[in-house]
């Protein structure tokens, strides 16, 4: 067995004839690739929790924590008989916790942003200032307020508001709901959503040019119906086919609301949802009270909300990926090296039948309430309120190839894994677009924002279907990836770059990551076997012209330290790292990614490769941070350079000479 690292006695040799390389460094020494990979994966291991899966931690968000207080004091203020007893004990507490804890985390510029570590918007700025009203606490921090009050001022108020989302009502809408329910807005500034289109069958919502995206139809609902109640229209036939449309409409919402009471698991779109109807005459629906609990429910410790509840089945996923990719198809005894044949018993602790049962478990098995999905797919969480999407199910696919590949499973585990897998691709199948893409939940409902194909989720998605071709009819399969690589063809920029859905870089004037997008679909060109074709190459040179001069690629300038030099990001650095490591010829000297694999290796000995950063959007531009991602993503970029070290040593190149990136 493969001893932790920190113990003195924990050694690896590459083969015979290559010298000890020992763990634990003086102090400013440098640690090899592999020696990181070691302190990484062992770390990452010991985050699972005891039925041996990762769940990780979403940030706090000020967003959510205000939405959340607004949700319980529009309910409070507005339920017929008034909330007694237990209910109101909790409710007084948490939003007294609640708009101290925003108070707390108010810029220097007035503002708030989405995250601890995110730049003020004008969106975070005005919810909590409604926040603050609802709760009649407006008046404890009069500077305070005077401050934010000056912020969205400089931002533009309302207009400004408008501008940062365009054309999608997804989020302004809501928020500007939310303030007109705090009265920080006349109602007649918030926009009309035909919350009666809700009445039509599911399958019809992509032919009705919905002014949301598919994920938003309870918020279309609740706070359409709160424009209904509070400002209705003046046409007589409008008010006679919304006032009928009510009841039905609430019924969709009470069968899409899971068992858990959060729609998406999400505190944001719930209490939108609370709020709304609360101010409709509905305070005492089912909806209300099953939205409450579950805000109750999510509630942390020091007052705050996250915008989720967990990633779970998203990092278990790429957990999997990330640590198992360091070992070659080929995993006989006799090719194997000695750091390889390390990391493989070490790995072996992951590869247990409780993990295998849970992800499989995390399969969507019948026809979903909430987007009216088949069976076949994976959302992001094993909780009720996660959605099946072309991200997640692709990452459980690719996953599962791993495990076929290194787990040993045998006969009846291979087809327990065969089955899901063909359901799985199947539905993937079914999701892709007419322009070649795939887009995030629902097949060809709109052009608004991750509703789209996407050019991450698009290469994401071949990759997973190519890894399990063999089990899908040949011409099926080739059809689909040849319009998806027309797709991506024409969605790469004259840069050379690609932009993702999902994520972003809050330093970027437009807020986009083409750094993230780039890395995800020149991995499909990796796995294709397309390297060397043109796309890929302008991919590559626009990547490495995007590294710091420190060896780091990503981030900006940070928000802690206002710091004027740009600061790289340990989740970007890795993603540039894991697909250029082994791409260059570094015989005749360091190379880029050494640099980078140096800096990488630094943080990793400095115990500095943990701290996250505001990479992700979790909808409608609506930041957070994983705890977990830099560590994944840092195994990743780790995995594949031992890997590729490994195969130099295979081949017999002289670059098994050393493996320190020094």
């Amino acid at each position: 067995m493969v001893s932790r690292p920190g113990e003195a006695n924990f050694t690896f040799k590459e083969r015979e004839e290559k010298v000890f390389v020992t763990m634990d460094p003086c102090e400013g020494e440098p640690i090899s690739v592999h020696e990181a990979w070691h302190l990484v994966a062992r770390q990452l291991l010991d985050e699972r929790n005891s039925a041996g899966h990762w769940i990780g931690e979403l940030s706090t968000s000020a967003l959510s924590t205000a939405t959340a207080i607004s949700a319980i004091c529009s309910y409070r203020n507005q339920c017929e008989g008034k909330p007694q007893g237990e209910s109101v004990e909790w409710m007084e507490s948490v939003v007294e916790q609640g708009v101290q804890w925003l108070a707390d985390q108010q810029n220097q510029d007035g503002g708030w942003g989405d995250t601890d570590l995110s730049y003020s918007n004008i969106s975070t700025t005005m919810l909590v200032l409604a926040s603050w009203r609802l709760s009649n606490t407006l008046d404890r921090w009069p500077k305070a307020v005077e401050r934010a009050r000056g912020y969205i001022s400089k931002q533009g108020g309302v207009e400004g508001l408008r501008r940062r989302y365009g054309e999608d009502k997804t989020f302004a809408v809501p928020i500007l709901a939310n303030a007109a329910i705090a009265g920080e807005v006349d109602w007649k500034t918030v926009p009309v959503l035909p919350f009666e289109a809700a009445c039509v069958p599911q399958s019809w919502y992509r032919f009705m040019q919905m002014p949301v995206v598919s994920y938003a139809i309870p918020a279309l609902v609740a706070i359409g119906q709160a424009k209904y109640r509070n400002d209705p229209p003046r046409n007589p036939l409008s008010n006679l086919i919304r006032r009928f449309s009510v009841s039905r409409t609430l019924r969709v919402l009470q069968n899409m609301q899971p068992s858990s009471g959060g729609f998406l698991e999400a505190i944001p779109l719930t209490s939108f949802v609370v709020m709304g109807l609360s101010c409709s005459g509905h305070a005492n629906h089912s909806v209300v009270e099953n939205g409450l609990r579950f805000i109750r429910d999510s509630v942390r410790s020091e007052g705050s909300w996250p915008i989720d509840t967990n990633l779970a089945t998203w990092n278990t996923s790429l957990s999997i990926s990330a640590l198992s990719q360091t070992l070659a198809s080929d995993h006989t005894s006799t090719s194997l090296t000695g750091g390889a044949h390390d990391r493989r018993e070490l790995l072996k602790e992951m590869y247990r039948p409780e993990l295998l049962d849970w992800l499989l478990g995390c399969q969507n098995l019948d026809r979903h309430p909430f987007t009216g999905a088949k069976p076949g797919g994976w959302g992001w969480s094993d909780l009720s309120g996660a959605v099946p999407d072309a991200d997640d199910t692709p990452g459980a696919l690719i996953a599962l190839r791993y495990w076929a590949d290194h787990a040993n499973p045998d006969g009846a585990t291979l087809e327990r894994i065969r089955k899901a897998v063909r359901a799985g691709g199947n539905w993937l199948l079914s999701l892709q677009n007419r322009d070649g893409g795939w887009p995030t939940f629902c097949r060809g409902w709109g052009k608004l924002p991750f509703d789209r194909s996407g050019s991450d989720l698009t290469a994401h998605a071949m990759r997973a279907l190519n890894a399990w071709k063999a089990e899908f009819p040949e011409s099926v399969i080739e059809a689909a990836f040849r319009r998806g690589w027309r797709y991506l063809e024409r969605q790469q920029r004259p840069d050379g770059s690609w932009l993702p859905l999902w994520f972003g870089n809050q330093d970027l004037g437009d807020e986009e990551n083409p750094l993230y997008g780039t890395v995800k679909v020149l991995l499909a060109f990796r796995d294709f076997s397309l390297e060397e074709s043109a796309a890929a190459k302008r991919a590559r040179a626009w990547l490495t012209k995007q590294q710091h001069a420190d060896g780091s690629w990503g981030g900006g300038r940070s928000i802690t330290e206002r710091s004027p030099d740009l600061v790289g990001s340990i989740e970007e650095t890795a993603l540039a790292l894991e697909i250029l490591v082994g791409g260059e010829d570094n015989s005749g000297g360091k190379s880029l990614t050494d640099i980078g694999l140096r800096w990488l290796c630094d943080r990793v000995r400095e115990k500095r490769y943990t701290q996250p950063s505001p990479i992700g959007f979790y909808f409608a531009k609506l930041w957070y941070h994983e705890r977990l991602y830099p560590q994944i993503f840092t195994a990743a970029a780790l995995s594949r350079a031992c890997r590729v070290q490994d195969d130099r040593l295979r081949a017999g190149t002289n670059h098994h000479a050393s493996c320190r990136t020094t």
